[in-house]
């Protein structure tokens, strides 16, 4: 058994948290620590209504590495799994590295004041890691995270040869509100409105944000509008998949959500500038983050399904295959087992198999790691055991666009 920090108590870290509490035999001890205390304190008390387990809790500055280090070595903690924002998944590496902890997070570090989505700053950490005999896990979440390992488990049982790959992400979600983001605003915001990437014939092709778009039929949703984007499992699949010819992301968007989010950046409300206000400096992305609701608390409003796959085409003994391995998950059926909604849950559930799998030794290894990287047998096995069910589909040909 491990013994387990948690940073981060958004609706990802409440996900993880209370699905970690129901594996007692392989977690011991969990103590779930964020800038605000209360906020961990309403999730142990939610945790302990639902699965009837305590868990502690604790303040905690993950801007700061030495008082990560330190909450580190008071709790005890073997892993430590970083639900934060992706500016701290630098200190909290230090501090993992300075405590002789294990890590793990859902998502790549980005600096604060350049929307750059890329792993170079945490691929670095190999030799460091390597030789304090720790493992850094890197993107435990769905995408990146499963959409990894449905990668990994095409090229292992489906399509040996792989040339080309889309991940295709569909939250066809209602929240009932005029303007809302299903995870954290900065980061989201930040992401959509980023340059599009894919990776074509060994380069990288750019292209300007929404600017590329395709409806596709999404099982149990139906007929969506998916836009191109960036999004950095697409860096460390190309990395570790050299054969793809090709790799694309999608996500899809409702006309709302493009409407306001067109308005909101005409106004400056999106930039990661800082401007004087009142004689102090604001950055407006920041302001708005802070008047827009609370993804975590959208849960208990939102109606509808996601569905997040992947589509590979290539060979499997010398023959032509495309296979589209793909999840459909319910948010009102997620807000039932522990009060958050889908997007939350693709994430949490994730984050808890990961570490599981590392706390039992399943998956194991010195240095810095990328989810393909692992067998992804166990993890997809785990996938159908809690609450993310898989299905696989044999399609005619992959996108035809």
């Amino acid at each position: 058994m491990t013994k387990i920090l948690v940073i981060g108590a958004g609706g990802v870290g409440s996900v993880a948290t209370h699905k970690m509490a129901m594996l007692q035999d392989v977690f011991s001890d969990i103590t779930l620590a964020s800038r605000r205390e209360v906020k961990c304190k309403d999730i142990a008390d939610s945790v302990m209504a639902k699965v009837g387990r305590q868990i502690q809790t604790a303040e905690l500055d993950a801007d700061d590495t030495n008082a990560t280090a330190r909450l580190i070595e008071k709790t005890g903690a073997e892993l430590v799994v970083n639900l934060a924002l992706p500016y701290q998944d630098l200190t909290i590496m230090e501090a993992c590295l300075k405590a002789g902890a294990h890590y793990l997070d859902t998502a790549n570090y980005e600096p604060v004041d350049e929307a750059k989505f890329e792993y170079h700053w945490q691929w670095a950490y190999q030799d460091r890691f390597e030789k304090a005999g720790l493992m850094a896990l890197l993107g435990s979440g769905f995408d990146p995270g499963v959409t990894n390992v449905f990668t990994a488990y095409t090229k292992k049982h489906l399509v040996s040869q792989m040339h080309t790959l889309d991940i295709l992400d569909c939250n066809d979600g209602d929240h009932g509100q005029h303007f809302a983001t299903n995870f954290n605003p900065e980061i989201n915001i930040r992401e959509v409105t980023a340059p599009a990437r894919h990776w074509q014939d060994g380069g990288w092709v750019e292209t300007p944000a929404l600017s590329t778009r395709h409806s596709f039929d999404f099982p149990k949703v139906g007929s969506r509008n998916m836009y191109l984007m960036y999004h950095e499992e697409l860096e460390s699949l190309s990395k570790h998949y050299p054969e793809l010819q090709r790799a694309r992301f999608w996500m899809t968007f409702g006309e709302s959500y493009l409407a306001h989010l067109e308005v909101l950046q005409n106004v400056g409300l999106t930039s990661i500038e800082p401007i004087l206000y009142q004689g102090r400096e604001i950055v407006p992305l920041q302001f708005l983050k802070a008047v827009l609701p609370d993804p975590g608390s959208l849960g208990k409003t939102t109606t509808g399904k996601t569905c997040i796959g992947t589509i590979i085409t290539g060979q499997q003994d010398g023959q032509e295959k495309t296979a589209y391995v793909y999840n459909v998950c319910d948010h009102e059926v997620c807000f039932a087992e522990v009060g958050s909604q889908a997007v939350s849950y693709t994430t949490g559930v994730p984050a808890m198999i990961g570490a599981a799998l590392m706390a039992t030794g399943t998956w194991s290894g010195k240095g810095v790691f990328n989810m393909e990287q692992f067998d992804p047998d166990p993890f997809m096995a785990m996938l159908n055991d809690h609450g993310l069910p898989w299905q696989v589909k044999t399609l005619d040909q992959g996108l035809p666009f």
